[in-house]
């Protein structure tokens, strides 16, 4: 079973930079395409950005658009969210998620993951 970890969260200044780390130990994750999420308490889960197994097509949500970037490096069986400019608004729990399959259109969905790690929580001072 395919167990997915999180790391790097913690407390950031406003205006600051976080790089959140998603890993599987004991597990390659070459054949699987990442889904970033946050949801921060009493909202939904948030779709922030997933990206194909090969690292080659990626997609943002809207509004994260120009302050997120997701990577998945193979040889290291991770992938990464780097947020920069944090807002206190970024403040959350944030999920990496996994599954096999890829379509660009429901990669922002929660329901289109089969594995979630357990979450890092990210929170934002002003």
């Amino acid at each position: 079973q395919l167990q997915l970890v999180e790391s790097g969260g913690g407390l950031v200044q406003s205006g600051g930079s976080l790089t959140l780390s998603c890993e599987a130990p004991g597990f390659n994750l070459y054949d699987y395409a990442i889904g970033w999420f946050r949801q921060a308490t009493g909202k939904e889960r948030e779709g922030l950005s997933c990206v194909q197994a090969n690292d080659f097509s990626k997609v943002y949500a809207d509004s994260v658009k120009g302050r997120f970037t997701i990577t998945k490096n193979n040889a290291k069986n991770a992938a990464y969210l780097q947020i920069d400019n944090l807002k206190p608004d970024d403040a959350a729990v944030y999920y990496c998620a996994a599954t096999r399959f890829w379509s660009s259109e429901a990669c922002l969905r929660p329901s289109w993951y089969e594995y979630w790690g357990r979450g890092t929580q990210v929170t934002v001072s002003s």
